[in-house]
């Protein structure tokens, strides 16, 4: 309403809003309507900060101020973040100085790389996952169901070393399942629980021994879905078939060291700090938007060779502490100093692959990728 108002005026305007408008899907759907149907341009941002509230039960709420117009004024653009402002030469959508470029969903990579898929959706009512305080009671009472036992991995689960079990029963026999009591009723239970849902869910019932997918690759690298923002990496790692993923991981299967260093890098980190979308203060990693849309460099066989060297070198640096969680490992507070640096000296390797200098700030970086990312799309 307000872009309609002010057509042709010097009329300025400004919004408070939660900063979701600025993140993810709803980036394209909110504001490439406002630029290509009224010629809009944003006059001033102030990034993401907290709504804070003299009320007790304060909600947390993550805010975003934008200021737009249409006419051209000769005001500098402004955007604020913190303590800090600085001038832009133009404020996209992102709330970052660049081009007014739009990410949209899309369901291959951007690039030649491996897909990433999601992990397992269980669907099953909680019947076919083991808690670890029932795992030794279950595996004493039914000691033929150890080889069908895995442990099970959501994204709490892989940051915070929690354990977890499942029933994997892919090429089980019925006369197998009869002959666990314990089993059999569980996947009775599974059942009952399908046949009481919608009708994709009914479907399920047919196989209730199965979680609703059963991808299981030899290896894979595991990304948690939604980790916390306050990290400088997202933590990920190398995954064998012995452990099975859940919806709440994403997962590239038969990935190699070139692709755990570029992913890891701080290069990826900055284009998912700007693309992606948040729950509070947590990323909310999207395969279509982030992964997907992410721009590949092409490495020569030296560069690709130096960042395998690099990623091996952060899986060896992690490798010193066993008993830690990758939480711990990433905490900015705790992070071990042999792993910062092994994860520096990735971030080199690959800001030389893509070319930047490494005096360039976060946001030259990022419009940087924008630039890359609209040249490839196109």
């Amino acid at each position: 309403k307000a872009a309609q108002f002010i057509q042709n005026t010097n009329i300025r305007c400004a919004f408070v809003s939660t900063n979701s408008i600025c993140q993810g899907e709803q980036v394209a759907v909110v504001w490439k309507p406002l630029f290509d149907k009224y010629g809009i341009h944003i006059d001033f941002a102030y990034r993401t900060f907290k709504w804070t509230s003299e009320s007790e039960n304060v909600a947390a709420v993550h805010c975003v101020i934008i200021g737009f117009s249409q006419t051209k004024n000769h005001k500098p653009k402004m955007i604020y973040e913190d303590d800090n402002a600085s001038t832009a030469q133009n404020i996209n959508a992102y709330l970052v100085d660049s081009e007014n470029i739009f990410v949209e969903s899309r369901n291959t990579p951007l690039c030649d790389v491996p897909q990433m898929i999601t992990g397992n959706r269980p669907a099953d009512g909680g019947n076919l996952i083991i808690e670890a305080d029932d795992y030794d009671y279950f595996v004493n009472y039914e000691p033929k169901a150890l080889k069908y036992i895995k442990p099970l991995l959501g994204a709490e689960e892989f940051l915070k070393d929690k354990r977890r079990y499942c029933l994997w029963l892919v090429d089980i026999t019925q006369d197998e399942i009869d002959s666990m009591p314990l089993v059999k009723q569980r996947v009775e239970a599974c059942r009952q629980d399908r046949l009481q849902g919608a009708n994709d869910r009914k479907k399920l019932a047919k196989t209730p021994h199965l979680f609703r997918e059963t991808i299981n690759p030899e290896s894979r690298i595991v990304f948690p879905e939604v980790s916390s923002a306050l990290r400088k990496y997202i933590p990920i790692a190398y995954i064998n078939k012995s452990i099975i993923c859940t919806n709440r991981l994403k997962l590239i299967p038969n990935a190699n060291l070139y692709h755990f260093g570029v992913l890891t890098s701080n290069i990826h980190m900055l284009w998912t700090r700007i693309v992606a979308g948040y729950l509070g203060t947590s990323f909310d990693y999207s395969i279509k938007i982030v992964y997907n849309n992410f721009p590949w460099c092409k490495p020569s066989w030296q560069q690709k060779r130096t960042i395998e060297q690099t990623a091996e070198n952060i899986l060896i640096a992690r490798s010193k502490y066993p008993s830690w969680s990758l939480a711990k490992l990433y905490d900015e507070k705790t992070m071990p100093a042999k792993l910062r640096k092994a994860h520096e000296a990735n971030d080199e390797a690959v800001m030389k692959l893509y070319g930047f200098d490494m005096k360039m700030t976060e946001a030259e970086i990022v419009a940087a990728l924008m630039k890359m990312y609209e040249k490839i799309k196109t």
